[in-house]
């Protein structure tokens, strides 16, 4: 129940208030349906005078006493009204009850899913490059819905514990003796059942690793559709996933088996301590029918409940796992907060120097002793062989990788001082791999922001050289353009990509290989466009064509780390 507790001290209003309702209809239901045969038996040994035929036993006493206190009269109407009173006021509490549960389920899986979500996106980028896509998705999509599902199941538990508890409450009235010995053989068939649950939990557990495993595996599959299709190799997707979907649907099965198990062989046991104990009460103890009675009905209904506590338990453990999980993978991404450096806010009017820089990833030396300027307001290009460094170059500029040892300055001011955050919002970034959003172009220039008005989508994509084909597409800038951009040419997405870029007007332009894939016109009218703003910002760009270094003010052509410095040719 640690993870009850644990959801509870998150949510004390809605889950005090929970069960306080839970509370009520409980005792709502219990007291009204252990009150109805000694009313109804009141009422039948009653005569038209109020005289009862035979005097009223231990039961029917304290239901008269009841009644005359409430001034309730001894007839069958107002006796099987009371019953319907307290129905209905059981069904309402039940329903608060039961609504309160449900947005607090839901409240939780928004809560977890969105606390995730920024977690990862502040944390360090060398943590999440660690961090499978396939892994993120699933913790926001199914173990988020898991952990919601495990609330909902404990909460169910919790209220069928207090109907339990009720229904044990009025039994002991009745007698105590009798009630203690059916406890005890409640209690014996619970723990004979637990090792069902015990299955489920296992169950549970390798259902999380194996989720995670398969979604991390579908979407990196997901994203290689086109080349295995286009090799004729896309039966090696079902023998990758083929493995993992069978381990699943057996722990699956495990879970299922263990469920069913539970359901009939509890409900069973159950039948046959009850019909045991009625016999013994009846047959050798010679005990009164009525009160006979009285105890099958209320044990048998807190029996029912107890065995239903026992089964929402066994599904809250199905799903804990996925709670844990979650909550892990938040921790560890809450401990790699990103520290945004100080409160600075460059201005980027004089250029951006590397000085000593060293720089190792995983063990592998990938700069050391490096040094470069990027001055302001030119077209700066870094040119070198695969593993000289040039992307790592770029996310050391950004701020998203901070160097082992040396230090980066803007505006001769370190990189310590400087306010990450706002320095990155001057920053335009167009990557290497140019992915789009399953969108409009509209979108996928703005990414959303309603700050950002069509107008300024338009100027952008002008700029980026983008705004001839756009207008032409049949819907113009509110086209779709596919799955990952798919419906537009290479050229086209690289170039809605610069586009996005440069929606905010920032003060740095980086192009990682931003020109690669246009034709020799359109990337002449992309460098035409930035020559023009050179002006207005600073460019940086990795490239491989000739064209962009010739056009850039300065090109640096690195080296891999063994030459601890850059030769630098003035354009």
């Amino acid at each position: 129940m640690r993870l009850m507790l644990n959801l509870f001290r998150a949510y004390p209003m809605a889950s005090f208030l929970m069960v306080l309702a839970l509370f009520f209809s409980g005792l709502a239901e219990g007291l009204g349906l252990s009150a109805m045969l000694p009313m109804l038996k009141i009422v039948l040994n009653t005569d038209p005078s109020g005289t009862m035929a035979e005097p009223p036993g231990q039961m029917e006493q304290m239901v008269l006493d009841v009644l005359a206190w409430a001034g309730i009269p001894v007839t069958l109407g107002a006796l099987l009204t009371l019953i319907v009173v307290a129905a209905t006021f059981k069904a309402v509490l039940l329903l608060i009850a039961q609504r309160q549960v449900g947005y607090t389920a839901a409240r939780v899986a928004t809560d977890l899913r969105l606390q995730i979500l920024r977690n990862m996106m502040r944390s360090r980028w060398h943590f999440f490059l660690h961090q499978p896509a396939g892994k993120l998705a699933n913790t926001l999509a199914t173990e988020a819905q898991r952990a919601a599902d495990a609330y909902m199941n404990g909460a169910t538990a919790l209220t069928f514990f207090i109907q339990a508890l009720v229904y044990t409450s009025v039994a002991v009235v009745i007698s105590w003796k009798a009630t203690l010995l059916s406890l005890i053989g409640g209690i014996v068939i619970i723990g004979l059942s637990h090792f069902l649950v015990r299955i489920t939990r296992k169950a549970g557990q390798k259902q999380t690793d194996l989720m995670v495993s398969l979604m991390s595996h579908l979407t990196d599959t997901l994203q290689s559709v086109k080349p295995l299709k286009a090799m004729a190799r896309e039966h090696l997707a079902d023998e990758l996933l083929k493995h993992e979907t069978n381990r699943l649907n057996k722990a699956l099965r495990r879970q299922v088996l263990a469920s069913a198990a539970l359901n009939s062989g509890q409900d069973l046991m159950f039948i046959m301590v009850i019909a045991f104990g009625v016999y013994l009460a009846l047959g050798i103890l010679s005990m009164d029918f009525a009160i006979v009675l009285m105890l099958a009905v209320t044990l048998g209904r807190g029996y029912n409940f107890l065995g239903k506590v026992q089964k929402q338990y066994q599904k809250m453990m199905q799903s804990e796992s996925a709670y844990w999980s979650l909550i892990d993978t938040n921790r560890r991404a809450e401990e790699e907060q990103e520290h945004l450096g100080g409160h600075a806010t460059p201005a980027l009017t004089k250029g951006i120097a590397l000085r000593d820089i060293a720089f190792s990833y995983d063990g592998n030396t990938v700069l050391s002793g490096f040094d470069l300027d990027i001055p302001a307001h030119q077209m700066t290009t870094l040119v070198g062989p695969s593993g000289s460094g040039k992307t790592t170059i770029i996310d050391l500029v950004i701020g998203l990788l901070r160097p082992d040892t040396g230090q980066i300055t803007i505006d001769d001011r370190p990189f310590e001082e400087i306010d990450l955050k706002a320095w990155r919002r001057m920053v335009g970034y167009v990557p290497q791999e140019t992915v789009l959003l399953h969108d409009s172009v509209l979108h996928n220039v703005s990414l959303g922001d309603p700050q950002i008005s069509e107008a300024r989508v338009e100027a952008a994509l002008k700029q980026a050289g983008a705004w001839d084909f756009v207008q032409d597409l049949p819907e113009g800038i509110h086209t779709l353009v596919g799955e990952r951009g798919g419906r537009l040419s290479g050229g086209q997405r690289q170039r809605v990509a610069i586009a996005r870029a440069l929606i905010n007007a920032p003060q740095l332009l980086i192009l990682d290989e931003a020109t690669s894939a246009l034709d020799p016109e359109s990337e002449a009218a992309i460098i035409e466009t930035l020559r023009g703003l050179r002006e207005q910002l600073t460019i940086l760009a990795i490239t491989h064509n000739s064209s962009l270094s010739d056009a850039a003010d300065v090109v640096h052509r690195l080296e891999p780390a063994a030459a601890p410095k850059v030769a630098t040719d003035e354009a």
